[in-house]
Order: structure tokens, then sequence, then C-alpha cells
């Protein structure tokens, strides 16, 4: 119920009105449950010593007819409001819960696998869709109708009707016990399903590795164990689901014969007459027909339960970095980054241990403290694991320091709408993304107003259009799933061009170089000078090359800046930038 109540929060349009498509609910119940008061009636006043009385059992029946039409009437009226407003909630739902996935940390998403994600938004909304086309509609409508008919047998014959109640009590303490562990079952089988939706992903994603490495055999074997323990807690679910039925069509034999047995003993001088004990058999029919039901829906209730639960702890989340309250406008000038004393720890992987080198210092960045003036080519190396990558993501506001401060242009960079930074700051990763499509529509991804002329001055300025005709249907040619069509290098110059259709003022640029061969690494090369003229650039170089043509090397160990100054500078120096340069010009030179 915590989570129910919690679900309605997140879904107003299911609150909506819902007060009067109970009100229809309760009057097309109450419509219902005047019938086997019509029987009574038939029964006790229509017949006179064997003579039908046909006025009156007429009267009845047209009085059974208009209640059966207006059950049917303020039903149909009730189930199409539920029914509306519920795929109301879960369009609602389902949008917000993209939205806020994409406002994740790129952290959180690097913890989470990719399929359990897209499980929470297919898998567990499919759930609370099939919940809410059966099961939400039972509760309302055979809810009401216990609660009415309930009140009427005691208005009926309150003896009779405590008997009912107290022969189909322990139903309810068996179904709570049932209950209870069918929600621990159900929880247990969606985890078990987002698992094996994320292994699955992840295997196709990577069946080019697994082939490369003969691996398969062992990828299908950790599939098999997902699958099986899948296997195993759905039908775990289902054989506790399964048991709820019969235990319902048992109690309501049980009731039924005791209602009778004490409609019987107390015999003909009690004044319950043979009408009224016809009519009380019906009620208790109608009231035993809401709990038999119920023990075909809690089943499904409980796992829509379980996925609505899923779904929530998506949205419980913090989305991060946060939008701040009150937004601070960047300086209309040309802006300078400046970072004092940052420190930063990515947090533990959930479920994973921690290496024993990140139990004694978690932290990636080590009180980093930077000035980059407006306008100038920044270029950081260092080994892997020096801290590179997360300075770039730091500066481009994708995580916050866990300590310290950012500021662009004086304004501390927690205080800037996320809106206004994107339009001063482009971020291009190390393995740009490109969505399933042609080369055109995912350029149109960084201004979706673009014209094609305009993209093909951007390439032309780059100095790319001969890489374009090269193509097969230049920009209309199709970059398959995840940019699977092109190569590693290609897949960088989309990033490039799309990166200088936005025309950011700040460029951040974790470059990709390492498997190009020389002939398109210098083409790329040529293209990000053009792309970085007269852009505060920040480019995190895994090339030498990159760092020779920059105004300013900064050097990367631990954590930490080690050195600074330009790449003549550092190389005169000969401390450690002067060892890595050495390195590559001899692994270079010796190709």
């Amino acid at each position: 119920m915590a989570t129910i109540g919690r679900g309605l929060t997140h879904a107003p349009a299911l609150r909506r009105g819902l007060g009067v498509t109970v009100a229809l609910a309760v009057f097309g119940t109450g419509t219902r449950v005047i019938v086997p008061i019509l029987i009574q009636l038939t029964i006790d006043n229509g017949f006179d010593g064997g003579r039908v009385r046909m006025g009156r059992v007429t009267l009845l029946c047209v009085v059974a007819t208009v209640s059966v039409f207006a059950t049917a009437m303020s039903m149909r009226a009730a189930i199409r409001r539920l029914g509306t407003r519920s795929e109301e909630a879960l369009y609602d739902l389902r949008v917000r819960l993209f939205e806020h996935i994409h406002r994740l940390s790129v952290i959180h998403h690097n913890d989470e696998k990719r399929g359990a994600l897209v499980a929470r938004v297919t898998g567990d909304i499919e759930t609370l869709s099939q919940f809410f086309s059966w099961g939400a509609l039972s509760w309302l409508l055979q809810g009401s109708l216990m609660v009415v008919v309930g009140l009427i047998m005691l208005a009926y014959d309150w003896l009779l009707a405590l008997v009912a109640f107290a022969i189909s009590l322990p139903l309810f303490w068996a179904l709570r016990r049932v209950q209870s562990r069918l929600a621990r079952a159900y929880m247990s089988a969606r985890e078990a399903n987002a698992d094996t939706l994320g292994r699955s992903a992840e295997f196709v994603a990577g069946a080019e590795t697994l082939v490369a490495y003969d691996a398969r055999d062992g990828a299908r074997a950790r599939l098999d164990e997902a699958f099986g323990r899948r296997y195993t807690k759905q039908i775990r679910a289902g054989v506790l689901g399964a048991f709820l039925f019969p235990i319902g069509e048992v109690f309501a034999v049980f009731t039924i014969s005791g209602v009778v047995v004490a409609g019987v003993l107390r015999g003909p001088g009690s004044g319950l007459t043979l009408g009224a004990m016809v009519g009380f058999v019906f009620l208790t029919y109608r009231f035993l027909e809401p709990i038999s039901e119920f023990t075909e829906i809690l089943d499904q209730t409980q796992a829509a339960a379980a996925g609505l639960r899923r779904i929530l702890q998506v949205l419980d989340i913090p989305a991060g970095p946060p939008e701040p309250d009150s937004p601070v406008p960047l300086p209309v000038a040309p802006i300078g980054i400046v970072l004092r004393d940052v420190w930063f720890a990515y947090p533990p992987l959930a479920g994973g241990a921690e290496s024993a080198a990140a139990a004694e210092s978690p932290f990636v960045l080590h009180g980093v403290t930077l000035s980059i003036p407006a306008g100038q080519h920044v270029a950081v190396v260092g080994s892997t694991g020096s801290g590179k990558s997360t300075l770039g993501r730091i500066v481009a506001r994708l995580v916050d320091p866990s300590s310290g401060v950012v500021t662009f242009g004086g304004v501390a960079l927690r205080n800037v709408a996320n809106s206004d930074l994107r339009q001063r700051l482009t971020f291009v990763p190390q393995e740009p993304f490109l969505f399933d499509g042609t080369v055109l529509t995912n350029l149109l991804f960084a201004r979706g107003d673009a014209t094609r002329v305009e993209c093909q001055s951007i390439i032309e300025d780059l100095g790319l259009q001969d890489w374009i005709a090269s193509l097969p249907l230049g920009l209309d040619t199709a970059v398959g799933e995840r940019g699977g069509e092109l190569s590693a290098g290609e897949r960088q110059l989309v990033a490039l061009i799309r990166a200088a259709l936005a025309d950011p003022e700040i460029l951040v640029l974790d470059e990709a170089t390492s498997s190009v061969d020389p002939i398109f690494e210098l083409q790329m090369s040529r293209a990000f000078e053009r792309l970085s003229a007269g852009r505060t650039t920040i480019a995190i170089a895994h090339r030498l090359s990159t760092a020779q043509r920059a105004d300013r090397v900064l050097v990367m160990e631990d954590g930490r800046i080690v050195e600074d100054g330009s790449h003549e500078q550092l190389v005169a120096r000969g401390e450690r930038y002067a060892e890595l340069y050495e390195a590559w010009v001899s692994a270079t030179s010796s190709r």
C-alpha cells in the first residue's frame, strides 16, 4: 500500500477525477445487489397459494431489467474513465522515467547495466499496463461490490451475516500470509528479469569480441546461469500465485454451507422466510465473488507492485549534477575557467568490492588548482588512470567535484543552468555515440534547425569535404546501430563536425586517435585544429602530437598536475613530460 501510495503521487492523471470513478463503481455495484433482493420479494410476494401474481412479478422483473441496464452503464463509464486515466498516467510515467534516466549522472550510467535501465522503462511499465487493464478494474469494481454487499447483508440479517463473515475471515489471514511471500517472490523475479536483460544486451553488443576470442561457450554459460535463476524465481512466484485460487474456492463452499446450515437451524419461527433465505444465499455469493477474483489478481497485483517499486527506485536516484535553484547567467564576454582545490572520488560500484588501493585512497583527483584563460588551447597528458578524463568530465560538468570549486567567468559552475552551459560548452567523448540513421541526422542532434547547406559549409571549414564525398551516399550514408557501419576514426570525425555545428565557445575533447592509421590521424588533426581555433579548448591527449600543437600542456600523475608549461618548455625541463615524449617519439619512429 505504501508503494501504491507513492505511485499515485507520481501519477497525477490517475488521481484526476478518481472520486467520480469510484462513485460510478459504487453505484454500479449497488444496483447489482438489487437483483437478489428482487428475487426474495418475488418468492415471498409474487405467489399467493400457488397462484402467480403476474402484475407484481412483472413489475419486479421490470425493476430488475432497469437495474441491470443501470449497472451496465455505470460500470461501462467507470471502466472507461479508469482505463483512460490509467493510460494517461502510464504515458506520463514513461516520459518522466526516460527524462529522469537522461538526467542521471554518468557515474550512475557507468554503474548500471543498460539492459537493466531498459527493463525499468519497458518490462516494469508493461507489468503496470497489464495490471491496469484488468487487475486495477477488478480491485475497484469488486472491492466496491464487497463493501456494499457486506453492508446489505448486515442490514438484511445480521446473524447470518456474522456467520458468513466468521467462516470467511480465516481466508483473509491466509491471503495475507501468502501475499507477503508473493511480494518478495515477485520482487526477486523482477530483479532476475532485469539482470537477464542486462546480460543479454551486454553479450549482444559484445558479439564481435566473443567471436574473436572464441568465448561464446563461456558467455552462453553465464547467460544460462542468468536464465536459470530467472526461471527458478519466476516458477516460485507462479507456484505461490497458483496456490491462491483454490483457497478462495474452498472457503466459498464452506461459507455457503455454513449460511445454509445456520438458516435451517434457526427454523421457521425465527422470521426468516424462504425468499429471504434464498436472497441471502445470493448475497453471500455476491460477497464471495470478489474474494475468489482477488485470489486470481493478487499475484498480478504483486507483480505490478514489484515493477512499480523498481520504477520508484530509479526516480528516487538524485539527478546529477542537479540544476541550481536560482541559476546565475554566464558572462557574455569570453570566459576563463578556474579550478580551486578540486577533489573527486567515484562512488563504489553497487554490489562490488572495492580494490585495496581504492579503499586506501578513493580520490581520483587530489586538490587540483588550475586557471585557463579564455581562448587558450590546453592539452592534458599522462599515463592511464592519472585522472585526465575525470578532469574533462568535471570541466564539462558531467560530474560535480567532491570538494572544491569550478568557476566559468567568475561564476561557480554549480550555479549555472545546464541549458546555459551547453550553449557555451561542448564535450566530445573518447567514444562518440552515433544513433541509427544517416550522417546528417546525427549531425542535427547538435542543432535541430540546421540546414543541409549549413552542415556542408561546416564540413568545408573543417576540410572534410573529401571524406564526406568518399562515403557511399555522402551525408545520407547510413551509420548503422551505434555507428557500426563507420570506422572508429570516422565516428570521431562525425563527432567533430557535430561539435563544430554546435559552435561552442569552450570545447572539451577526450580524443581517441590511438586506433586510427597515420593518414587518417593527420586528417583528424587538421579538422581538430580548425575546430579549436579561437575557442577555449581542453584536449585530453592520448597522442603527444596533440600536445605539440597546444598552447599549454598539463601533465597529470595520480590525480595531480605535476607539470605545467608549453611543449618546448617541458621537453627542455627533462622531467615526466620529456620521458613521455621521448617514449612516444621512439614508438612512432620505429613503425
